[in-house]
């Protein structure tokens, strides 16, 4: 049996509060409710989403012209409903970032 939620779930744009107490969480209701401890979030637009064969590239433009590019499944895309013009957050969570060069 599924343990109730005892949390409140934040629209991405800061909005409306949807009020989770005592109702009993469904999996995507436990990926959608969870907190996060990545304290690189940074919003932006989505500019292109372009699927492969079973991952999608998705190019977010998070101001001045910069754009970031996250590979992720396509089931995300579909399930996230990510499409041109949308709001998101890129959440960046890494041990470290290499460079290489030939």
């Amino acid at each position: 049996m599924a343990r109730a939620v005892s949390a409140a779930l934040y629209s991405w744009d800061g909005g409306s509060v949807i009020n989770l107490q005592g109702i009993a969480p469904t999996a995507r209701d436990r990926r959608t409710a969870m907190r996060i401890s990545a304290r690189n979030q940074i919003k932006g637009k989505v500019i292109g989403v372009t699927k492969g064969a079973t991952t999608a590239h998705v190019r977010v433009e998070i101001g001045n012209g910069q754009v970031l590019t996250a590979a992720i499944t396509n089931e995300a895309v579909d399930d996230l409903g990510l499409k041109a013009d949308g709001s998101v957050y890129a959440v960046i969570k890494a041990f470290d970032v290499m460079i290489a060069v030939d």
